[in-house]
């Protein structure tokens, strides 16, 4: 999808660019896929604040979307509409099967209105058809794959990203992630065809600070800015440097570059290699 640059007219739009949504057949949701959104501000459930730099934003009401497709086992689907959805970056589509339910579904590149997908153990190897990891040729490029054979697909759901079919030798599949990761997943676990909807939204140029209020970010403030009360790094005098060995977080935590994952996490096991190119378990394993 192509990326339009604004003209320069001001000093918020000298840098901005947009999408052109040129993929998008319609701008009217499904209503009966739509639910009600309430603002928490990253607040959880007493009121606290557990994820900062949220809040504001424009309002919107959140799309369902179908990310497993089991329970429409070998029932055709017909795509009706490709829409833009304002709580992801990636495209949906809204599917029709052939019982005459609809749902939304993330959009790959390249599908179009009248395209029939079809969910199944055993398929056609085409954009948009999601079948078994058994059943996929290696070296496809697929997304939204489940980990556990109980749940719906987790990985590889965003704009422009998919994974790749490695290896389907031994017990168990090799998928690598988009990170570059490489992981052991269930040959029976299902993934579809294809690579996600719009690429070009890592290009996006968002050109001023009150466009990221829209979308609910709100702004970051320097920790060496802070006095000291507030943050580690905070109190001095000009543009004194943090005074610490290391950054810290405002909780006195390393921070920047620090590994967060646990040392004894139960799906390390199934990391064939890691994003950094290190090896876990040998790839013959």
């Amino acid at each position: 999808m192509p990326i339009k640059i604004l003209k320069n007219t001001g000093g918020g739009r000298r840098q901005m660019s947009q999408l052109t949504y040129e993929e998008l057949t319609t701008d009217v949701p499904e209503k009966n896929l739509l639910l009600r959104r309430k603002e928490a501000a990253g607040r959880n459930n007493t009121g606290r604040i557990t994820t900062r730099h949220r809040g504001s934003g424009n309002a919107f009401k959140i799309r369902i979307v179908d990310f497993g497709s089991i329970d429409k086992l070998n029932i055709e689907a017909t795509v009706k509409t490709v829409e833009y959805d304002p709580g992801r970056n990636a495209f949906i589509m809204l599917v029709c099967y052939k019982d005459g339910e609809k749902r939304y579904q993330i959009a790959p590149e390249g599908i179009k209105v009248g395209d029939v997908i079809l969910t199944a153990k055993r398929a056609k190897a085409k954009l948009g058809n999601r079948m078994q990891l058994i059943n996929i040729p290696i070296g496809f490029e697929i997304y939204c794959v489940q980990i556990n054979p109980s749940k719906t697909g987790q990985m590889a759901k965003s704009a422009g990203n998919s994974a790749k079919l490695v290896s389907l030798d031994g017990e168990l599949a090799q998928v690598q992630l988009p990170s570059g990761e490489v992981r052991f997943v269930h040959k029976y676990c299902y993934a579809s065809i294809g690579r996600i909807s719009n690429a070009d939204y890592q290009n996006v140029s968002i050109g001023k600070a009150g466009r990221n209020r829209w979308r609910r970010q709100r702004p970051e403030v320097r920790g060496k800015v802070m006095n000291p009360v507030d943050h580690p790094h905070g109190g001095g005098e000009g543009k004194n440097p943090i005074g610490m060995k290391y950054p810290k977080t405002p909780w006195g935590l390393h921070a920047l570059g620090v590994k967060t994952r646990r040392r004894s996490k139960s799906s390390d096991r199934l990391i064939v290699r890691t994003r950094k190119g290190r090896a876990l378990i040998k790839d013959n394993a």
